[in-house]
């Protein structure tokens, strides 16, 4: 297809059209309505002014009869102007005023309307004008004509004439260069638009829609399919993330268990022997499913589609709860626990999610403040809730050893696990977990140095 055909079949080029039409129509119509107004009112104007000079020599007529009227005739004839004054005899020769020739036929009118004519009056050297004029008829068979000339109503009429084809013509070439310059424009982002979602569709999920910062439906288009693009690329590079850790980090538990199987059955056939090894292959699948049940639970958090209903909450009364439920586990690991709160700590949430984040964060750092070279003599693990501005802070700190620096981004991703704490029970989606969740609550959280230890901070925006 041609670039003029592009341009013609686009929807820009179409509207154009129609408001083009539309309004020259309306232009039309009310240039014709201003002409045809402006006719009227000289036309009548012309009218009132016969009419008044017919009334004038109509009261010398009565006062001094004809010989009245020819003389009031002849007078007004010598005076330089546009009216029209004749006297003719019964046999149509002019007697008196200031025309030579009027049609014959013209004379023997007998209507009392004004009519239109052409005349040549006696300091006329180009050739006939119109008129109009009103015929009556005199005593003995004269005639009197009295008219007006409307040259200057025939020019006015030729001027708005040419101006209506002048202006209709400059209205078409406006219109024409409007049509194609917003239709290119429009076509030249239609076509980047379609660039763009070609390269996607080709696999490139780092193209973007162009913004031209103008503020258009384009640009608001542009923004909101690009914010829709960076969330599919995201999700897209979180499941090949979940691929690659489940083809990568669970492939150790699965070769143990298979591992453990083979050297049970190559050993002694004692049936001792066989339940220790099913004990072992249970708890290990067993974390193997804990594993997937969280994997999952991080995919439908970070697709926006969680199990636990949003609502408002008291995230005071969450961190209470959730922590009185491992008052136990920190007393049987000797881990002194402190709480301390504000309440009430409105948000908009998921009540579930968020004692599952918060446990997550207890449980961590009850299991791992004793880990590292020098475990802390007094071990001690402190949760916190208070409002801070407009947002809600939540922290879990310890006097473990902590984390690095370097090391405190990465552990929020999947299946990450230290080296010093590889011993552990775990499988590095703890904190992953806790992320996923606190982005879901539009809240963010971050890992600082506790001196010794780690504090870990949630912040999340406080509901009224």
């Amino acid at each position: 297809m041609t670039a003029l055909g592009k341009v013609v079949r686009t929807t820009a080029f179409k509207l154009t059209a129609i408001y083009f039409v539309v309004f020259t129509v309306f232009a039309v119509a009310f240039v014709g309505w201003i002409s045809r107004e402006t006719d009227r009112i000289l036309t009548q104007q012309v009218k009132d002014s016969i009419e008044a000079e017919i009334g004038v020599l109509a009261d010398e007529g009565l006062s001094r009869g004809l010989t009245g009227i020819v003389a009031a005739i002849e007078q007004r004839s010598r005076v330089p102007g546009a009216s029209l004054y004749v006297i003719a005899d019964s046999e149509g020769r002019v007697v008196a005023g200031n025309v030579t020739e009027v049609p014959p036929a013209l004379l023997q009118r007998s209507g009392l309307d004004p009519i239109t004519i052409p005349y040549k009056s006696l300091d006329d050297e180009n050739g006939p004008k119109t008129a109009m004029v009103q015929v009556l008829p005199l005593p003995n068979g004269m005639r009197m004509l009295v008219g007006r000339d409307i040259s200057d109503i025939e020019r006015i009429r030729s001027v708005v004439a040419k101006a209506l084809v002048l202006g209709l013509g400059l209205l078409i070439v406006l219109a024409l260069g409007s049509w194609f310059f917003v239709s290119r424009r429009v076509l030249k982002r239609i076509d980047s638009i379609a660039g763009t979602s070609r390269q996607i569709m080709a696999g490139d999920l780092s193209g973007r829609l162009e913004v031209t910062g103008t503020g258009d439906e384009f640009d608001r288009l542009a923004e909101s399919l690009n914010a829709m693009l960076s969330r599919i690329e995201d999700l897209l590079h979180g499941l090949k993330d979940v691929s690659d850790n489940i083809a990568h980090d669970l492939k150790t538990p699965l070769t143990r268990l298979r591992t453990r199987v083979e050297a049970t059955l190559a050993g002694p056939q004692d049936l001792g022997a066989y339940r220790t090894a099913l004990e072992s292959t249970i708890e290990e699948s067993d974390q193997l499913i804990r594993t997937f049940n969280a994997l999952l639970m991080i995919a439908r958090i970070e697709a926006g589609s969680p199990d636990g209903a949003m609502g408002p909450i008291d995230l005071a009364r969450i961190v209470a709860d959730v922590a009185e439920f491992y008052e136990p586990v920190a007393e049987e690991a000797e881990v002194y626990l402190a709480l301390s709160l504000e309440e009430p700590l409105p948000i908009v949430g998921s009540r579930e999610l968020i004692a599952q984040a918060l446990g997550n964060l207890i449980d961590n750092a009850i299991k791992y403040v004793r880990s590292g070279d020098r475990p802390p003599a007094a071990p001690r693990v402190a949760v916190a809730a208070r409002r801070d501005g407009d947002a809600i802070l939540v922290t879990v700190a310890d006097n473990g050893p902590g984390i690095a620096a370097e090391d405190r981004e990465r552990v929020l991703k999947r299946f990450v696990r230290l080296e010093k704490s590889r011993t552990m029970p775990g499988s590095g989606l703890g904190l992953s977990l806790v992320d996923a969740v606190t982005r879901l609550h539009h809240g963010a959280i971050s890992l600082q140095d506790a001196n010794p230890g780690l504090v870990v901070n949630l912040r999340f925006p406080a509901s009224s």
